[in-house]
C-alpha cells in the first residue's frame, strides 16, 4: 500500500523563503516558452535551424581531398612494438575521429584514429578552401 504524497502548502505573498518547498500547485502546468540562442521565441512559432557552416577542421580538409595519395606519421605511445609508424594510402574518408586509407597495390583498408595523428604530407597539390568563401588554394 503506497501512502499520497502530502502537497505542500501555497506560500502567502511576501512569506520568507528559507524552508519553504515550492509551490507545487502553482509550478504544474506552466511551461515557459523555448529559449533559442538567449532570444525567447513565442509558444508555437518556428524557428529556422542555423545554417551550416564549414569549418577549417582536418576532417575536412581531408574529405576535400579524397582519392589523393596521402601519408600518415602516427605516434603511439606506450607501446612496446612500435611508437611510431608511417602509412601512406589512398584518402578513402575521413570523420571526426577516424581517417581511412587503402593501399593501392595490396586493396588493404587502414582505419586510423586521428587520435594518433601527428601530420599528413601530399605529394600533390592538395584542394584546401579556407571558410566563408575565402579563395580555394590549389
Amino acid at each position: 500500500m503506497s501512502m499520497p504524497m502530502p502537497m505542500p502548502m501555497p506560500m502567502p505573498m511576501g512569506a520568507p523563503a528559507a524552508n519553504a518547498m515550492p509551490n507545487m500547485t502553482m509550478m504544474q502546468g506552466t511551461v515557459p516558452p523555448p529559449v533559442t540562442g538567449g532570444i525567447p521565441v513565442a509558444p508555437g512559432a518556428t524557428t529556422l535551424p542555423a545554417p551550416v557552416v564549414e569549418e577549417s577542421y582536418v576532417e575536412n580538409i581531408l574529405r576535400m581531398n579524397l582519392g589523393k595519395v596521402a601519408t600518415l606519421y602516427m605516434t603511439y605511445e606506450n607501446n612496446s612494438e612500435w611508437n611510431a609508424k608511417i602509412f601512406k594510402g589512398v584518402l578513402e574518408a575521413a570523420g571526426r575521429d577516424h581517417i581511412i586509407i587503402s593501399d593501392p597495390v595490396t586493396g588493404k583498408r587502414y582505419l586510423l584514429l586521428t587520435l594518433n595523428l601527428d601530420y599528413i604530407t601530399f605529394d600533390e597539390p592538395i584542394n584546401y578552401n579556407l571558410p566563408f568563401g575565402s579563395m580555394p588554394t590549389r
